[in-house]
């Protein structure tokens, strides 16, 4: 994993969590909505990735170079507390899905759009499930927090189930050499943006 000295707390914190094997979720202090107490055996699933909300800043960027419209369908693996699929609802009036494979986001989103409103709650959904399982082949925008570890797991997925002109964008981690067509850097961020191809390249699909 290339070295960032000048990366933001949320990213540093990702790594150290990382590089000292931490599986279970962490809860930020600076959170998009306050989580909901739940009982220690609730909170016990074994994640790939640890829980760091992107900021909202980066969040708005990152819808902006996906070019998201009312007609569009967005999907979020590892939604965390949903608020790249609400935002993308209340900015643009977008249809989302979230999945996340831990049952504590995924309650936290569902609350964080009733709050934000029916019309908001109506145009949005969140599922607990596992994102190299679950269906987002419907897909017309896909949004993604990972890792550099899961983007490649999920690559050849992505090729295979998604329709040509499905825009992806990743927030912090690429996908190996399959170089995107645009990278903004923001703050101290980076989004990084994808089409499907009609055609991907042989050595891509795997």
């Amino acid at each position: 994993m290339p070295s960032h000295p000048t990366r933001a707390p949320h990213l540093l914190l990702r790594r150290r969590l990382l590089a000292a094997g931490a599986l279970l979720p962490i809860t930020p202090a600076l959170a998009l909505i306050a989580p909901a107490p739940v009982s220690a055996r609730e909170d016990l699933t074994v994640l790939d990735v640890p829980f760091v909300p992107t900021p909202m800043s980066v969040v708005d960027a990152m819808l902006d170079m996906a070019k998201v419209t009312s007609k569009d369908l967005v999907y979020d693996l590892g939604c965390g507390d949903g608020r790249i699929v609400i935002r993308a609802a209340e900015r643009f009036g977008a249809r989302g899905v979230g999945v996340d494979l831990n049952p504590v986001r995924v309650k936290e989103a569902q609350a964080a759009a009733r709050r934000a409103g029916r019309a908001i709650e109506s145009k949005v959904r969140f599922e607990v499930g596992d994102v190299f399982k679950f269906d987002f082949s419907p897909a017309t925008v896909v949004t993604m927090y990972l890792l550099p570890s899961v983007n490649l797991k999920l690559r050849p997925r992505i090729f295979k189930e998604l329709k040509p002109g499905t825009r992806i964008v990743s927030h912090d981690f690429d996908m190996g050499d399959w170089e995107p067509q645009a990278k903004r850097d923001l703050d101290s961020s980076t989004v990084y943006y994808w089409t499907v191809p009609a055609n991907a390249p042989t050595n891509l699909k795997s």
